[in-house]
């Protein structure tokens, strides 16, 4: 789901507002989301923390961790807002942006040591560091890599763009 939200810097530099994709927890959709009541049993139960409310209803920030998917948040849950079955990938996926640190010649290889899939692997690349390489079909997108870049260089994408 896209949200517009309106900052006092966008305002100042003619962007009023910037769209930003809001994540929802893993066997939640829109349209199970008109379900939720707001209590927050999700983000208590959240054993790495990374579900939050935002406007009343709950999201997924994966600067704050990853999703191990382990259901806690669809069990708790006392309206259905979650898939009744277990849930293992988001409809989303990592992307690797320019300002990876591989990219620029500095060597990291940190998203690749967190991924738990190894969806993200690191090819030789003459008189430089290696460079990181993003197999979609691997990726859970569970969020393990943005938190731990050093640089914000990932982000997730929907998954009907990602490129394979």
């Amino acid at each position: 789901m896209r949200n517009q939200t309106s900052t006092r810097r966008g305002f100042l530099t003619g962007k009023a507002f910037e769209e930003r994709l809001r994540f929802l927890p893993p066997g939640a959709s829109e349209a199970s989301l008109t379900n939720c009541t707001g209590c927050g049993a999700c983000v208590e139960t959240c054993p790495t923390q990374i579900i939050v409310m935002s406007a009343g209803l709950p999201e997924v920030d994966f600067r704050r961790g990853e999703c191990t998917f382990c259901g806690a948040c669809a069990e708790r849950c006392p309206v259905p807002v979650f898939a009744p079955e277990p849930v293992t990938s988001f409809s989303h996926v990592a992307e690797i942006g320019d300002g990876c640190l591989a990219l620029n010649f500095v060597d990291c290889q940190t998203c690749r040591d967190v991924c738990p899939t190894m969806a993200i692997r690191f090819r030789p690349r003459i008189g430089g560091p290696f460079i990181p390489t993003l197999n979609a079909d691997e990726c859970t997108g569970c969020g393990a890599c943005i938190a731990a870049c050093p640089v914000d260089a990932v982000a997730m994408k929907p998954m009907e763009t990602a490129d394979a």
